[in-house]
Parts: structure tokens; C-alpha cells; sequence
């Protein structure tokens, strides 16, 4: 990568999140922590507010706007591909959601590249060969519990459960596996972490009340094998 495409690429992380220390950004872009102190520099010769908070990193000054992003064929390419299996999700929500970004995003794609995705799109077909009637419409919702740290109050049926149960939850972090996206969340019934089906929240309500964070770690969390609460 040359040092312009680094700059602008570091710009754009920048803009994209709060803070990025120089060893994140060295790892990233296979570089020495010296060349993202050089690059740094750059930008702030070049008029960008870069600031340093001291033993945390990077970051822009707020309202600070960036150029429109430039999409490459196979960058667009690539969005188009992710939408078709997004599409396959078994969430309402989140289809339509993305659907709405996608709009937004494909306004600045180059006319050349807009009319190729467009074709990409019509010979592109995702088959999900699992068919189960189950669907959600709550991803949304709960992906903004997860950062706001609100907790959930939840009617669940387990699968192969005529009974429903209700549930105040602490929601923690998501994974999808076959097409089924599921929620591992703090449960005060059982007083431990729980996997639930999002397909099987049969009523949720988001509480305005906060939860303290557990500092929930989704890689610890799988190392221990967990189970889904079917």
C-alpha cells in the first residue's frame, strides 16, 4: 500500500471511530509505529485536525467532514454480494435496515460502477436450502440495546416449548449461525449468561433503565462451549 492510499485509509478510520492508538494503526497496515507517527504528522501538515490524548491515541476534531468515500468496482462488488446474503436473514429489521444503507451508499457510487453493480446484482442468487418459518423483526432495536447498555424485559419459548417464559435480560453481544441470529445476554432468571434465538422472542420490550457493563467478552465466551437456551 502506498503512502497516500495508507493516509487517506487512516483518514477515514478516523473519522469512523473515536480513538486508534499508533500500535493499532501500525498492525493494521503492517508498518512500523514510526511510520504512523510520520503519517500522522502528514496529516496534520496537510490541514487535518488530528489530536492526541495522551497514553489513548487518536482522533478528530468533531464536525470535521471528510470527502466522499470513492467505491471500487470490487468494493461495490462486494456490497452487492453482502446484500443478497443479508437478505437471507431471518430478520425483518435488519434486512430492511440494510436495504436503507445500502440506498445511501450505492448515491455515491460512479455512474460506471452504479450501472455494473445493478448488472452484478441481477445474476447474483443466494439459496437458503434450511427453510423454517420462524422469522424476528427485533435485531434492530436490540443491536442499540447492546451499545446503549439498556437492559430487555423478554417473553421467550424455548424450541420444542409450549410454555413461554419471561425474561429480564442484560443483552451482551449477537452471533448468527444457519441463517438464525442469536443473543447471548446476563438473564436474571438464571443468573448467567444465556443464548437465545431472537426468532423465539415472542414480545420484547428495550427498558430505559441502564445496566453496568460486565466487560462481556464474545472470544472468552465461546471458548467455554456454550449452548444455546433453545
Amino acid at each position: 500500500m502506498s503512502q497516500l492510499s495508507r493516509l487517506i485509509s487512516i483518514l477515514t478510520l478516523l473519522k469512523s471511530k473515536r480513538l486508534l492508538t499508533a500500535t493499532e494503526l501500525a498492525q493494521k497496515y503492517d508498518v512500523s509505529v514510526r511510520t504512523i507517527y510520520r503519517d500522522i504528522r502528514k496529516l496534520e501538515e496537510a490541514g487535518v485536525p488530528v489530536y492526541t490524548i495522551e497514553g489513548r491515541g487518536y482522533s478528530l476534531v468533531d464536525n470535521y467532514t471528510v470527502a466522499p468515500v470513492q467505491f471500487t468496482e470490487k468494493q461495490a462488488n462486494a456490497l452487492i454480494t453482502a446484500q443478497h446474503i443479508v437478505n437471507q436473514s431471518k430478520d425483518v429489521s435488519f434486512v430492511n435496515d440494510f436495504s436503507d444503507a445500502m440506498t445511501k451508499i450505492k448515491s455515491v457510487f460512479r455512474t460506471s460502477i452504479q450501472e455494473k453493480s445493478e448488472l452484478l446484482s441481477d445474476k447474483i442468487r443466494v439459496f437458503n436450502w434450511h427453510f423454517e418459518e420462524f422469522t424476528s423483526d427485533a435485531l434492530s432495536e436490540i443491536q442499540l440495546a447492546i451499545t446503549n447498555f439498556n437492559y430487555i424485559e423478554i417473553d421467550y419459548q424455548k424450541l420444542g416449548d409450549t410454555n413461554i417464559t419471561f425474561r429480564k435480560i442484560e443483552p451482551c453481544a449477537m452471533y448468527s449461525a444457519e441463517l438464525k441470529w442469536i443473543l447471548v445476554a446476563w438473564c436474571h432468571l438464571r443468573n448467567d449468561y444465556r443464548a437465545f434465538r431472537i426468532d423465539r422472542i415472542r414480545h420484547f420490550k428495550i427498558l430505559s433503565e441502564k445496566f453496568e457493563d460486565r466487560n462481556f467478552s464474545i472470544k472468552d465466551y465461546f471458548a467455554s462451549c456454550p449452548f444455546e437456551d433453545k
